[in-house]
């Protein structure tokens, strides 16, 4: 017998001036409010305008960081502190990839 396996990819087309709703990201996210909330309780997300939440608008970035937050919750199981803490430290690690590439070019001879 024959089997498959077939690997579903989703993902959001996002245009380059697209701000989000609250809304909208926890449909993306397939995420309730709640959580969406306390992703921006935690400094992981914050709204670009609006005082309240059906006012809030966010930039596309928003959506992305959402979404790592949320893998790196259900994945490893962290609470949300230790989210913000892992995503920091992974931006910190980025910039010092670049800093490195930067100093050390690849010598494609």
């Amino acid at each position: 017998m024959n089997t498959k396996t077939i690997e579903v990819i989703s993902g959001s087309i996002l245009e380059e001036q697209t701000s989000l709703t609250l809304v909208e990201i926890c449909q993306s996210c397939h995420a309730p409010a709640e959580t969406i909330i306390r992703l921006i309780e935690h400094g992981i997300i914050s709204p670009i305008q609006g005082e309240k939440s059906k006012q809030w608008r966010f930039h596309q970035s928003a959506l992305i960081l959402a979404d790592k937050a949320l893998r790196l919750k259900r994945d490893l199981g962290i609470n949300m502190a230790g989210v913000a803490l892992a995503l920091e430290l992974l931006d910190e690690i980025d910039a010092l990839r670049k800093r490195l590439d930067h100093l050390n070019p690849p010598d494609f001879s």
